[in-house]
């Protein structure tokens, strides 16, 4: 009897493992989503110096020439430009100035997506 009580207890210890609850099924959900955009900051703002623009022409070197000479003037280095090569520096300062802005537009509207997507994701 006592070998009985033994069994019908280790039965009944052993049948309590297969009463376990029913486990729900893991629910894996993929969310696609676009990585934040860097946005590098901006550049500084360009701080020019001013600068003196003086037209020499024959006489007024020539000017310059005799103020040198009797020491009311400053030695200076002068540089000249044809017509040709001053239209060629307009153009180029023209094509930095051009290619700035797009730059800048550029920028802005990566910068105008990342808001927007900010925008909607808040929402």
């Amino acid at each position: 009897m006592k070998h009985l009580a033994v069994v019908s207890l280790a039965v009944f210890v052993a049948s309590c493992s297969m009463l376990q609850p029913q486990v729900k099924p893991v629910q894996v959900k993929t969310i696609a989503e676009r990585s934040p955009i860097y946005h590098p900051p901006m550049p500084y703002p360009m701080s020019l110096s001013s600068v003196d623009w003086e037209v020499l022409t024959p006489t007024t070197m020539q000017e310059y020439l005799d103020n040198l000479e009797s020491g009311n003037a400053p030695a200076r280095a002068f540089y000249s430009l044809s017509s040709q090569e001053y239209e060629n520096l307009s153009m180029d300062m023209a094509e930095i100035t051009r290619y700035t802005k797009d730059i800048l537009s550029i920028i802005k509207y990566y910068r105008s997506l990342d808001k927007e997507e900010d925008e909607v994701q808040n929402d």
